[in-house]
């Protein structure tokens, strides 16, 4: 089992779930196993490879991302677009973010169905049935269904076996946290393949005229495909998880009650404040330089735990891929970790703050334009609403 520490730590007693089915149904049949030990090794050589800096595996069984692919909706929304209904410039908004255009949804567009062609193209790249998939991750916080849309993104990859669906709600790190629960799944559970599967759609929760947020955010569509493996091959060296509901105040949309429209009157006789009144979110609501100082202070640290915890120098890092809010943020944490300009990932300027999908979609670009290459290693981090914040040393490959 996993924890926030970045260990996999293990139980009494030890055990690894069978998976059997029937009539389209997994069934699960538990059997003694041996469990993975994912610590550093004391004193170990700083520049050696993941594989011999860390103490060797205790299991047969690891994990790895085979596959990826992303969506964004067809509407593109530049600055000077902005510019015509806000008091705002294309240099006003590139000098402070890095930002130039975004994708919003447009009546035409679904998120759902951008999650399953995002997912679609996951499972090609890996070559992948859905029928094969044992468990989807929808990591959102914008579903298009109060109950979750997960179960929708099994329905429209056509999975005839009925694999379990979820959503998980970590705002702009709720990639991270997906790629470590199926992570944990597929070391604890048993599973083989783990779709997860980043998508938002923030756009219908901003203030279009305030623009110190409607600037900053788009929404898409991102995917990965997370595979069993042999230890020998697995792709997750280290991992750091954290929150803190005090910072909730500089970055949150709150719920609200409509003061219209309830439907009892006290004067009738009705019991005080019910029934409740019909309630929705509240647009946006940031502190912009708070939630700077938060992201420029603590995802540092927290990558340079998570290579800690994997027994890795910054130097073994091939590529940083943060969470895409704000280009000032991404340039900060670089020149802390000591990562050169060629190194970072960055597509911020073209989709903006696309929250759970930033990363992967930036990954899914990374790797189809060639200059992710199999077998590299990828420090990336999210950060956001919550307030929440993670990181995870991965191997692409």
């Amino acid at each position: 089992m996993a924890n926030a520490s970045g260990f996999f730590t293990p139980s009494v007693p030890n055990l690894r779930l069978k998976v059997q089915t029937f009539m389209g149904i997994h069934r699960f049949q538990a059997f003694p196993s041996k469990v993975l030990c994912f610590a550093a090794i004391e004193g170990a050589d700083k520049s050696a490879s993941p594989s011999k800096s860390r103490l060797p595996r205790l299991v047969s069984q690891g994990c790895k991302l085979v596959g990826c692919g992303s969506a964004v909706p067809s509407l593109q929304i530049s600055n000077d677009d902005l510019s015509k209904f806000v008091d705002t410039s294309d240099e006003w908004i590139s000098t402070r973010t890095g930002i130039r255009s975004r994708r919003v949804l447009s009546g035409k567009d679904s998120l759902t169905i951008l999650a399953a062609e995002a997912a679609r193209k996951a499972l090609e790249m890996a070559k992948v049935d859905p029928d094969d998939l044992d468990l989807i991750l929808m990591c959102t916080s914008t579903p298009e269904d109060l109950f979750g849309s997960a179960p929708q993104i099994q329905k429209q990859l056509g999975c005839k076996t009925n694999p379990l669906a979820y959503d998980i709600t970590a705002a702009c790190s709720g990639f991270v946290l997906g790629l470590i629960s199926a992570a944990s799944h597929i070391r604890g559970g048993g599973f083989k393949n783990v779709l997860v599967v980043g998508a938002d759609a923030l756009s219908r929760y901003v203030d279009w005229t305030d623009r110190g947020s409607c600037i900053l955010f788009g929404d898409a569509a991102g995917a990965v495909l997370v595979q069993a493996c042999n230890s020998d091959e697995d792709g997750l060296f280290g991992f750091d998880l954290h929150s803190d509901g005090n910072g909730q105040r500089h970055l949150n949309a709150s719920i609200k009650e409509n003061n219209s429209n309830n439907a009892l009157d006290s004067s009738s006789g009705s019991v005080s404040d019910f029934p409740p009144r019909q309630s929705s979110y509240s647009c946006i609501q940031m502190n912009g330089k708070e939630v700077f100082r938060f992201a420029v202070r603590y995802v540092p640290q927290s990558i340079e735990s998570a290579l800690q915890k994997a027994g890795l120098p910054a130097s073994s890092i091939d590529w940083l891929l943060l969470h895409q809010a704000n280009q000032r943020i991404i340039d900060a944490v670089a020149t802390r970790l000591e990562v050169p300009s060629e190194r970072v990932i960055s597509n911020l300027a073209n989709y903006g703050n696309t929250s759970a999908a930033s990363i992967p979609l930036a990954l899914d670009e990374a790797v189809r334009s060639g200059k992710v290459k199999a077998g590299q290693t990828i420090a990336a981090a999210g950060f956001g609403a919550g307030l929440t914040w993670g990181s995870a040393i991965i191997r692409w490959g």
